[in-house]
């Protein structure tokens, strides 16, 4: 199988927020923490869903 490949990536504080195409061939969208030891990260079908994920993520650690 083939890695994921992410394209239109931004940062948004310490999340990226990036897009890629699954192995279904659809458009998903993942916002991940970049923090040390945070483990952050959601997959959303929606480029603006994941946008919001990255801006009200706050970091426990």
């Amino acid at each position: 199988m083939r890695p994921n490949r992410f394209y239109d990536v931004i940062q948004i504080g310490p999340v990226q927020v990036g897009t890629y195409n699954n192995g279904r061939g659809q458009t998903r969208h993942t916002a991940a923490c970049t923090a040390p030891k945070c483990g952050f990260s959601t997959d959303h079908g929606d480029r603006s869903a994941a946008e919001l994920a990255a801006r009200t993520h706050r970091c426990t650690v």
